[in-house]
Parts: C-alpha cells; structure tokens; sequence
C-alpha cells in the first residue's frame, strides 16, 4: 500500500471506456475519476482502452493504474491480468475475484457455497433446445446473458410467449445466459470499501426494474438512503452484502446487489467489483451518505492500489 505521497510523485493511468456494451458508462465515470484526481493534485491520465492497451500503458508511463471500466475486457479479470503481467498495482479486485464476479452462473455457485441466498434459475447455452415446460420453477422469470452489467440484455418475463424474444436479447450479449425465478422483493445496494459495509441503499425505480434506462437517466429512479429498512434487518443486509463481496475473494471495495423480501429475505443478484462512478452512480452516493467526499473515496480506493498475485 502506497501513502498519498507516494502517490502523488506517480504517473496515474485512469483505465476507461473499454470494448464491452457498458463503454458509454465506463466513459463517464473515467472522466469523473480523471477530473477528480487531478483537482487533487494527482498525475493523472485518462487512457481509453483498446487491444493496444500494453502500448498505451508502456507510452504514458503509467506506474498505477485506477481501474474505471465497466463489463467485459475490463470488469472480467482481463485487464488486471494484463496489469498483473506488466507489474503495474491497479486498484479493485484481483483476476480470480474479477472473473468469478463478472460470470453470474460461477457467482451464484459461490453464493451457495457461502450459504447465501439465490433466486432459483436454469442455465442455457447458445444452440440448446429449451422447452419452458422444464422449468422449474413458475412466472414471471427474468432472463439475462451471463457476463453483462447495467442490466443490458436483461428481460422480465411474465408468460412463455414472451421468452423466444427474451432469449434471442440474451444471446446478443453472450453464448451462455440465465433463466432465473423473479423475486418481488426490494432493490437493496449495499457499498463495501476495505471489507466494511459503508450503507446500504434503495432504489426505487419508476420502471418495471431497476434496467439500463433507470440507472442512467437522471429522475427514473429513487434513491434512498440509509436504505429505510428496520434496524435489524438492515443489519442483515449489510452483514450478507460483506459476505457476498468474501464469497467471490473480493479486494479492496465492491457494490454489493440485493433483493430483500417482506419476509426478510436477502438474495444475492450479484457483486459489481467496479461498481459507477457518474453522477448517478450508487456506490458514491453511499460513501456521500456517510460522510465521505467523491474526492475522499477516490483516494482511498487509490491508496489501496496493489498487484494482488504473489511472486
């Protein structure tokens, strides 16, 4: 771990943009990031990445790397493995954690493992016949491709006819994809920073769920915080969102996904090793909820920048 000082005297590459569906995103929240460090008197760089990024690293001179992308190629494991490889500390989790996270059937295996809660689903892979009458479990259920954020490609699903077409969004974004139980339940977002619960959030979308449109369209969604739950309950939710952010070997901070039942409940949807960084993103507005500044986060997420592969 490096002191502010340390940090200061380094080139820092701002990684964002990317080549996964989640671009636009990341290319928010890198320009966020980038601006904020250098108001804080960082060196840094915003580097837009591409299949040349080992070049673009190795021209800029970048020592530390602060990891602003959002989906595949960058959210996955790719691009911390590539990181490891030059010897360049980044900031999040590490390949395994990245990669386990990202995939949402390994994920939800890990879940399990740890004795968290999953709605039921079924698993389809590209070219298999799936007959709906081999569920189960009943309707409405929400399709989803396996190893994308934002909820793009995601569908809620309440009868048969309406899953041909769920399917097909699906497999535009992946080769494997999940039918999963819809569980009428709360959205709870639970922000982790050093292995601790911050807060947790909730959010009250003015869509059907909380989809692509209500994440990044200012006015479609409600955020409250502290999530308005009863003391004990939000206790629990806390308590399953660090056990969640553990069960896949996360590092450092995380954004936690939960579904909190009227019978209290908590399931998993997922864990977001590089959860937003926009104006609208949650995980800030949690840090902001308990008193610490955009800039203050940014800094303690920099400072814990490491390679996290032993030699």
């Amino acid at each position: 771990m490096m002191t502010r000082e340390e940090l200061k005297a380094k080139k820092i590459g701002v990684l964002y943009g990317g080549l996964s569906a989640e671009r636009d995103v990341s290319l928010k929240s890198g320009t966020a990031v980038c601006e904020s460090l250098l108001s804080l008197g960082y060196d840094a760089q915003a580097i837009d990445v591409d299949r040349t990024l080992a070049r673009k690293l190795a021209d800029a001179g970048v020592e530390v790397a602060f990891v602003a992308l959002h989906g595949r190629y960058g959210e996955d494991g790719a691009v911390q493995g590539l990181l490891e490889m030059m010897g360049i500390p980044y900031t999040g989790s590490g390949v395994l954690a990245s990669a386990l996270a990202m995939n949402k059937i390994f994920a939800k295996a890990a879940f399990q493992s740890a004795g968290l809660l999953v709605a039921p689903y079924r698993v389809l892979r590209k070219g298999e016949r799936f007959d709906v009458a081999t569920l189960a479990f009943s309707f409405p259920v929400v399709v989803k491709p396996s190893q994308e954020g934002s909820s793009v490609g995601v569908s809620i699903v309440k009868s048969p006819e309406g899953i041909p077409a769920a399917i097909e969004l699906a497999f535009r974004y992946d080769s494997e994809i999940l039918v999963e139980q819809f569980i009428a339940a709360r959205e709870i977002q639970v922000g982790i920073l050093g292995d601790q619960a911050l807060g947790a959030i909730e959010i009250v979308p003015h869509n059907e769920f909380y989809d692509f449109e209500a994440k990044y369209t200012p006015g479609m969604a409600e955020h409250i915080f502290p999530a308005p739950l009863p003391d004990a309950l939000y206790r629990k939710a806390l308590q399953v969102g660090v056990l969640a952010h553990r069960a896949v070997g996360c590092c450092d901070y995380s954004r936690v996904d939960l579904l909190v039942t009227p019978t209290e409940e908590c399931y998993i949807l997922e864990v977001n090793t590089l959860p937003g960084m926009t104006a609208l993103s949650l995980f800030p507005e949690i840090a902001g909820g308990v008193g610490i500044s955009f800039g203050d986060l940014l800094e303690r997420i920099l400072i814990s920048a490491s390679l996290k592969i032993s030699a």
